[in-house]
């Protein structure tokens, strides 16, 4: 049931079937990599250390155990998430959530060609909605917004009922000023078949911003905080707040985004932007330390492999 839940979105729901899985079973490995995304999804990063930690001493060379290595390191170091996610796939190339991950990794470091193919790779070993997902993202970083289209009208095809592939029409459409509206649509259509749909309100809150209402996108994101300790949330209310001279609003949920992520770059840099706005310093303007930092292009490269 929680690996069925997983595929299709039901995040909350799949994640409360592993537990009572792991509670039958403490020694259970099979899928506990996938229990990992749904953590990490969900920023309970208490419960994905101990789960890796557990899976380590119950059997270190599974799939499964490397794949949840490689999720918890994603928020530490690409470089080791994504040695991980490989090692995962040396023991079982058909491992799907090995190749999810390694998209990811891949989005996050901004190969999107590289993600296609990983993306593809688990796509064509099963479809659901994750490699769709990636698969969409992946399209639009590249600019094939008819590629990016197809695979998210498939995405829908395949799941009717699915809020998270409302989702992935509504994200094709958003990204020209054209399609805005309808992208709302499709944004809307999302939270009403799924209200609790995070990623949904904080697409539908950036199209409120960007026509210029934004209190219409604070007041969709402050329903969402008392049920998601979410990082990506904070943010989103503090770029919000920072667009409307709330200053001090902003200032708090870019402290909250940190204490949930301490490597979120986005909070960092929004946060040092705030900083020099409460200063009265033009935030546009390079520190003096940034104008005079020389980037050593020529600079060695680690090359040992990581495990």
């Amino acid at each position: 049931m929680a690996k069925v839940e997983a595929i299709i979105g039901r995040i909350n729901e799949a994640i409360m079937n592993f537990e009572k899985a792991r509670a039958i079973d403490p020694y259970i490995v099979t899928y506990m990599d996938e229990y990992a995304m749904l953590l990490k999804a969900k920023s309970d990063h208490s419960k994905l250390n101990k789960l890796v930690h557990d899976l380590l001493n119950i059997d270190p060379a599974r799939a499964e155990v490397f794949g949840a290595l490689s999720v918890l390191w994603e928020r530490k170091d690409d470089r080791w998430a994504l040695a991980y996610a490989e090692k995962s796939l040396r023991i079982d190339d058909r491992h799907i959530s090995g190749h999810i991950m390694k998209g990811n990794l891949y989005l996050s470091m901004n190969r999107p060609d590289a993600a296609v193919t990983a993306f593809r790779a688990a796509h064509e070993l099963r479809p659901d909605l994750r490699s769709y997902q990636g698969l969409v993202r992946s399209y639009l970083a590249l600019s094939k917004t008819k590629e990016a289209f197809y695979a998210a009208r498939e995405a829908m095809k395949s799941m009717p009922l699915s809020a998270k592939a409302l989702k992935l029409v509504g994200d094709v459409h958003a990204i020209n000023s054209g399609g805005r509206e309808k992208a709302r649509r499709f944004y809307e259509s999302a939270l009403r078949t799924e209200p609790s749909y995070l990623g949904a309100a904080l697409a539908l809150a950036e199209l409120h911003v960007v026509d210029g209402r934004n209190g219409d996108a604070v007041s969709l994101l402050e329903r969402y905080l008392k049920d998601w300790a979410d990082d990506s949330l904070h943010i989103k209310l503090a770029q919000v707040f920072a667009a409307t001279n709330m200053l001090s609003e902003a200032l708090s949920h870019y402290q909250s985004a940190l204490r949930l992520n301490p490597q979120n770059e986005a909070a960092k840099k929004g946060l040092d932007r705030l900083e020099k706005q409460m200063k009265r310093l033009d935030p546009d303007v390079p520190d003096e330390d940034e104008e005079n930092e020389v980037v050593d292009a020529d600079g060695d490269q680690e090359e040992a492999e990581l495990i």
